[in-house]
């Protein structure tokens, strides 16, 4: 599982006060991964931007299924299969920026964030919106990453789980104990507290053991079989990459902030690279967001279905704001910019 943090635990708003105006060039545009499905998300985006559903119609015909009737109707159990979930994702997330984009046209605004990045799968989503791949062969590389997890998973079935509450130092060492049973990593560092573990099935029950008897707050396992960006993908990232050199990249426009290092990709190398190594390679979303904030990012819009990362950030960055088009209180259908009367960044 790509994005998902399991934390019911209320987040802490930065302090109020006054906060200077927004320039259109201090937003970062973010793109949520696996984990983030739901039937009926489709529909939300519907009702705020009834154009969205040409970019379900052209899915429909470049996978060849009905996907937006999954994504509405289900059954919830095969939208939550990776081969159908990764791409309703790709194409919600796809559908929110559209949104924003006309939305924002219409009140006089042009979309230009400063740099945009995804949670693991919603880096594909991120290089769409810097117009370095179309959507069509997006789409198509989304459907084969898709695949390649799921015929790696069928070979080797593993498992994540995310763990709340320990010092990393603590975690490591569990991590490195947990370890002697087989393969088992860090997955995703997404943000301080919270870290999601990935590997085979032996060891991700005695990590799990050992937290909870260390003092983790919260420690869940993931309902996925999938051992993301773990070696246990190791099969899959050789079948990715060469679907990855299939596709006609451009340089972005807007730069893509890394998973991998935290660094900025201005190239269609790259991205490239990055993505030959995405499914092995943990996701260092905290560095991610930290690289994005010293850019001068003081807003983070989420692009897509439900508020994750937003969440993350306000973990991460605590004087930043976010904005989750999706969210029924504050998002897009609400307000077409975040309201800062308040002070509070939301």
């Amino acid at each position: 599982m790509d994005t998902l943090t399991l934390s019911d635990e209320s987040v802490d708003e930065p302090p109020s006060g006054e906060h200077p105006a927004l320039s259109d060039d201090e937003y970062a545009l973010l793109f949520p991964g696996q984990g983030s499905q739901s039937v009926g998300m489709a529909g939300k985006v519907l009702r705020v931007y009834p154009n969205a559903e040409q970019w379900f119609t052209r899915a429909n015909e470049v996978l060849d299924y009905d996907l937006l009737h999954l994504i509405e109707h289900g059954p919830e159990d095969q939208l939550n299969e990776t081969t159908h979930s990764q791409p309703a994702i790709f194409v919600a997330s796809v559908a929110w920026l559209e949104a924003l984009r006309e939305t924002w046209a219409q009140a006089g605004r042009t979309l230009a964030p400063k740099v945009v990045s995804g949670h693991s799968m919603g880096q594909i989503t991120a290089m769409f919106a810097s117009r370095a791949v179309d959507f069509d062969e997006a789409l198509q590389l989304v459907r084969r990453r898709a695949e390649v997890m799921h015929a790696a998973d069928s070979l080797r079935p593993g498992g994540m789980a995310s763990i709340i509450g320990l010092r990393d130092r603590v975690l490591s060492k569990l991590v490195g104990e947990a370890a002697d049973e087989g393969t088992l990593v860090v997955a995703n560092d997404n943000c301080p507290g919270q870290t999601v573990v990935s590997g085979d099935e032996a060891p991700l029950r005695k990590i799990m053991r050992l937290a909870d008897e260390h003092g983790a707050r919260r420690v869940v396992r993931l309902p996925i079989s999938i051992a993301s960006h773990s070696p246990l993908m190791a099969g899959a990232q050789a079948h990715f990459s060469e679907a990855v050199h299939t596709i006609s990249w451009r340089d972005p426009v807007v730069p893509v902030v890394s998973n991998i290092s935290g660094g900025l990709m201005h190239t269609k190398d790259q991205l490239t690279s990055e993505l030959s190594e995405a499914l092995t390679a943990p996701v260092q979303w905290q560095h991610a967001v930290k690289t994005m904030a010293a850019q001068g990012s003081t807003l983070f819009v989420e692009a897509g279905p439900g508020d994750v990362l937003s969440k993350l950030v306000r973990r991460i960055s605590r004087t930043s704001w976010t904005f989750p088009l999706s969210d029924d209180d504050t998002g897009l259908s609400t307000r077409d910019y975040p309201d800062k009367s308040d002070g509070i960044p939301k």
